[in-house]
């Protein structure tokens, strides 16, 4: 599939990411977030939310699998991969219990020196289909450009 064929094309996850408490705690541990309402079930329900939130980063981790399935299309090895930007919008922040949905498109796919420079929309969506977080990369793929 050419570059031009994939930008546009909306690549959905087949599977769906089921967000936990544990995974919210290690996360938040791993980044150094110290709000209780991402350890504390009872600070998150105190707060108003119905379990613990997870940081925003967080939506990294289900916006990662449709970037992925864009980058498997455009057949980018991941050695040539940087990660340029990032950015998200979030609709709602991501409790646990969740279970998410990722589908993702490229928006442009330019060459530079060499490189493809590919930016990728990804829609999370939960359960009731309702956007949850909307999730913009830019990935650099090395040594691609045509």
């Amino acid at each position: 599939m050419s570059t031009d064929d994939l930008v546009g094309r909306v690549l959905t996850a087949p599977d769906e990411y089921e967000v936990s408490r544990a995974k919210i705690r290690e996360f938040a541990e791993a980044v150094g977030e110290r709000s209780p309402v991402c350890h504390d079930v009872k600070a998150a329900r105190a707060a108003g939310h119905a379990d613990l939130v997870a940081p925003p980063t967080f939506a990294v981790i289900p916006s990662f699998v449709g970037l992925r399935l864009v980058m498997e299309q455009i057949g980018a090895p991941l050695a040539a991969q940087v990660h340029g930007e990032q950015s998200f919008t979030h609709h709602r922040p991501i409790v646990a219990g969740d279970v998410l949905t990722s589908s993702a498109a490229a928006e442009r796919i330019r060459s530079v020196a060499g490189n493809l420079f590919v930016t990728v929309s990804c829609q999370v969506t939960d359960a009731a289909g309702t956007p949850v977080t909307t999730a913009r990369s830019v990935v650099v793929v090395r040594g691609a450009a045509a």
